[in-house]
């Protein structure tokens, strides 16, 4: 997310920008979700494949369950793929969680290990409004008028994700992200005939994206998002990002999310930075912990994004007719080579 904000650094920057926004998707360097948890409004461009992955460490305790421990790593995987047209994307998000759980739930603690996926999602994105489309006029005398804080720039691009979160595992310990879900039905509820909690095989999931260029340096994201459609416990769950370049190849970032549904209530905070390698490979690292204590939530991560980049140049109209005329011109040329060959072969007969 923080690429867009860097091209806005200069006049310079800011024209190639102008051509990138007028005709593409597409940038010359990478365009990450990463660090945060957000999605952009903007797809990686037409022929662009792109893989956003990492590893997290878990922490988590709940004052619920006698102060009850989960600690583990989780493995994360977004893959990105621009197709079609510059202004969708066909996306998946994967994590899977190992770990341990710890109950204290007795006098004698008991463990158990216990892996699964917490969501396997694949969906499509298509960017509805881009306030950047229309050309604006540079000033080539005015740094300032270039650069300063304009109304306009709070305008936001807006972007729509539909697809469905697809549960394969029969048995999947973390039934709607719930890392002591093994504690609740079975254990406490056990008597009372209550079977534990189960995902179904699918659920559908929306979410509605903004994003805002402003100052020059600064990037904000919003992530309005229904998921968990058609399951016993949709959720609802929104993301606030704001993003900082500090030069071509830092930047941090602060986000906050909450979610919400009939099964648990969170509200996490982030912050983290990321550097840019190489136009086509970004690592970024994370530290978030959320303020409620059912359960407390601390983790750390750390990622990587790279891109394979097939995306191919966009020609103008002017530059298709150009070609479609030297087209006609060289088929012109053929028809009258192959005229005078006929007529020579009707002299010669």
């Amino acid at each position: 997310m923080y690429i867009c904000s860097m091209l806005f650094r200069s006049p310079t920057l800011l024209f190639l920008l102008v051509s990138f926004v007028i005709h593409a998707q597409y940038t010359d360097q990478i365009n990450s979700n990463r660090p945060g948890a957000s999605i952009g409004a903007f797809a990686v461009g037409k022929d662009v494949v792109q893989a956003e992955a990492g590893f997290a460490f878990r922490n988590d305790t709940h004052a619920g369950y006698n102060n009850s421990t989960f600690r583990g790593g989780a493995g994360f995987l977004s893959l990105r793929w621009g197709f079609l047209k510059e202004t969708l994307e066909l996306t998946y998000e994967g994590s899977y969680l190992r770990g341990t759980l710890n109950s204290k739930i007795a006098s004698t603690p008991i463990q158990y290990t216990q892996r699964g996926f917490l969501q396997n999602f694949i969906g499509v994105k298509y960017l509805i409004y881009d306030p950047f489309k229309k050309e604006r006029q540079i000033n080539t005398y005015s740094w300032k008028a270039n650069n300063g804080f304009k109304l306009r720039e709070l305008i936001p691009a807006v972007s729509l994700t539909l697809g469905a979160n697809v549960n394969f595992e029969k048995d999947n310990p973390f039934p709607y992200g719930n890392l002591f879900g093994t504690l609740y039905r079975p254990i406490l509820f056990q008597n009372l005939g209550i079977s534990p909690d189960e995902e179904p095989p699918l659920h559908l999931r929306g979410t509605l994206a903004t994003q805002s260029h402003f100052l020059g340096t600064w990037v904000f994201v919003t992530n309005f998002s229904y998921d968990r459609y058609l399951s016993k416990y949709p959720l609802k769950n929104y993301i606030l990002t704001l993003t900082h370049t500090l030069d071509p190849l830092w930047s941090v970032y602060i986000e906050h999310q909450g979610r919400s549904s009939e099964l648990f209530t969170d509200y996490l905070f982030r912050l983290g930075a990321a550097y840019l390698w190489n136009d086509n490979f970004q690592i970024e690292a994370t530290l978030g912990s959320s303020i409620k204590n059912t359960p407390h939530q601390l983790f750390l991560n750390a990622g990587i994004s790279y891109r394979l980049d097939f995306h191919k140049e966009f020609i103008s109209a002017e530059e298709l007719q150009e070609k479609e005329l030297k087209k006609q011109e060289r088929q012109l040329k053929k028809n009258v080579k192959a005229a005078k060959k006929v007529s020579r072969r009707v002299k010669r007969n």
